[in-house]
């Protein structure tokens, strides 16, 4: 069938009936709120309030929300169809980009991921999610691609763990920790979720078994509290996997009551008759669950028992790794910081001390707030990086808890929307994309929020909207419009 001409009025006209207006208002408010934070944050009581001071945080933020909006609206003027057709190009581009920051970079307190452009700093590392994003739905938007053909979703893998290696290598580990955040995406276009479960056993295993590693299961037990509780959830998690997976359910029954009745049996007789290490008996079930796996995936033929298998030992070998990793592989401040998180150390001058101002920052607020530019946390500047990293404290202390629940409404309420749109798009392009955008502003949000409330590790990545800087919030909004854009073309052919 022919197109039906369009001239250059009627396409302009269609396009803002077509621009979801919805989501254009609720980048608006939080785009607001954020300079309103902003303004909080680095206000100084001497030099008074003039948001028209280029040379003041607030007035430059106003710099970067204005470029923000042109950007949006030149990237609403350019044909969907451009922006897929360049996937390929922009990330290969951005990849290069970030090959070469670490020689160019200015170290920055240890970090090799600013480049200076005239005046301005810029971070690849923020846009570069945007390609990674682009690349990953065009892939995937490709003939005969399917998440069942391990090639295929191995490709993408790829594609999402080279800049994040790239970006490591730059020491920003917080900016590279977002790239995991689009395993979410793939979940949804048919990743088992098998590989999101054993990506979730795995930080439970982490989390678990450095916080108790030093502590014994009872007073003066030779065993490990932390050893015996990753070994019990070992055995769980893979009754669990072959409960939801295979479809024999009474051998999950078996292996269960089994394990557990031999985990119990140990620990009464070495509780009451001869002390020993208890967490071998717990080994040895683990082992036997493993061999047992193997077998019945040799009998029946079914690889499913393979794969869960191979998750027990890889449950196994994960755990006995962690104290490895936390001591030997992470870097000292990173050590410290989930030291203090998981209350293995109190360190308020040191890790710690951020995390602590920011709580009395917040907690101060009350229910309503102190007003706007009316806090004194942050206006004293107890708070390091509170017009960053902690704005979320400057939200908090001046507005209060109806102020916080605001903006975590309003974001969630842009996810579900963005949501909205991805399940609406008519092309696998469109929707994988869409999906991107919400893992990567989930994330950020989940993670920052978390971070200053003291709930997750403080990794250093922005709130979206709110943390000032022209980087983060180009990289929040450019990806935000292009998803307007795609949504807007989804209707553009006319018979």
């Amino acid at each position: 069938m022919a197109l039906t001409p369009i001239d250059s009025n009627t396409r302009s006209r269609g396009l803002l009936r077509s621009v979801d207006w919805v989501t254009v208002f609720l980048y608006l408010a939080l785009v607001t709120l954020g300079w309103m934070s902003v303004c909080g944050a680095s206000y100084d009581f001497e030099q008074g309030f003039n948001f028209l001071d280029f040379s003041t945080r607030s007035g430059m933020q106003i710099v970067w929300i204005g470029t923000s909006m042109l950007l949006g609206a030149f990237i609403l003027m350019t044909d969907d169809r451009l922006i897929e057709s360049a996937s390929y190009f922009l990330h290969l581009f951005m990849l290069v980009l970030l090959v070469v920051t670490p020689f160019v970079a200015r170290d920055i307190k240890g970090s090799l991921s600013w480049i200076k452009v005239g005046p301005f700093s810029l971070q690849p590392a923020e846009f570069a999610k945007f390609t990674t994003a682009l690349c990953v739905a065009k892939v995937m938007n490709s003939y005969g691609f399917s998440m069942a053909h391990w090639r295929d979703f191995l490709l993408c893998v790829a594609i999402i763990v080279i800049p994040m290696g790239l970006i490591v290598m730059q020491k920003e580990t917080g900016s590279a920790l977002v790239y995991a955040s689009f395993f979410l995406m793939l979940y949804r276009e048919g990743m088992p979720g098998g590989i999101l479960f054993a990506a979730v056993s795995a930080v439970v295993y982490f989390v678990v078994g450095v916080r108790f590693a030093d502590e014994p299961i009872w007073e003066g037990a030779p065993a490990s509290l932390g050893t015996a509780l990753v070994l019990s959830l070992s055995h769980l998690f893979t009754v669990m996997l072959v409960r939801a997976y295979t479809p024999d359910h009474k051998v999950a029954a078996r292996i269960l009551w089994y394990g557990l009745g031999a985990e119990a049996l140990a620990l009464l007789f070495c509780r009451y008759v001869i002390p020993f290490d208890v967490t071998w008996v717990m080994l040895a079930v683990c082992s036997a669950t493993i061999l047992s796996l193997i077998w019945l995936a040799l009998r029946q033929q079914l690889l499913r028992y393979l794969y869960i298998a191979l998750f027990a030992m890889g449950s196994l070998a994960f755990f006995y790794s962690a104290n490895y990793v936390l001591n030997d592989v992470m870097q000292p401040h990173q050590q410290t910081r989930i030291r203090v998180l998981l209350g293995l150390e109190d360190d308020p001058r040191g890790a710690g001390y951020n995390v602590i101002q920011a709580k009395i920052a917040i907690g101060s607020g009350g229910l309503r707030g102190k007003g706007f530019l009316n806090g004194t946390q942050t206006k004293l500047k107890y708070v390091p990086e509170q017009d960053t990293d902690f704005i979320f404290c400057t939200v908090g202390e001046e507005e209060g808890f109806l102020g916080c629940a605001t903006v975590l409404c309003l974001f969630l309420a842009l996810i579900l929307r963005l949501i909205y749109l991805a399940e609406r798009q008519p092309y696998t392009f469109g929707r994988v994309y869409g999906y991107c955008v919400v893992s990567v502003f989930l994330f950020h949000v989940f993670i920052n929020v978390g971070m200053v409330l003291g709930l997750t590790p403080v990794i250093g990545i922005p709130l979206p909207f709110f943390s000032y800087g022209g980087a983060s919030l180009w990289g929040f909004s450019i990806p935000l419009f292009v998803m307007l854009r795609i949504d807007a073309g989804r209707s553009r052919m006319q018979h």
